[in-house]
């Protein structure tokens, strides 16, 4: 029920994306993700700033947000991402990634997981 309640919320944010963030939330210039290839057993960092895409693997990586909270940086982060499949051209994930629940909205890619680490506050 709660992992129901904050979808929804997280979905209406993102029906907003562009305005300004929620109170309680700052937007940030970036953030740091984290890549695991399954077959390499390799993991990569990520680093994006907002509105550019990066390369990791056949995918590709686009942030379009980066929020944390503004009273604790370091607390957690909430990244909007898209990411496509370059070699089948779908989109395989787009919406809201948290850091401190990376499992409540997950890339469901056969070999690459992405997810947040945290937002780029500088």
């Amino acid at each position: 029920m709660i992992r129901k309640a904050l979808t929804a919320v997280l979905l209406s944010a993102s029906a907003v994306c562009a305005q300004e963030a929620p109170d309680g939330l700052a937007d940030a210039p970036g953030a740091f993700l984290r890549g695991l290839d399954k077959v390499a057993g390799a993991a990569s960092d990520i680093t994006l700033s907002v509105g550019q895409v990066a390369p990791y693997g056949s995918l590709a990586v686009r942030l379009e947000a980066c929020r944390y909270p503004a009273e604790d940086p370091a607390s957690n982060a909430y990244a909007f991402l898209h990411i496509t499949d370059t070699m089948i051209g779908e989109v395989v994930f787009e919406g809201w990634m948290i850091a401190q629940n990376p499992a409540l909205s997950a890339l469901d890619h056969q070999r690459y997981d992405v997810w947040v680490l945290r937002c780029n506050t500088d």
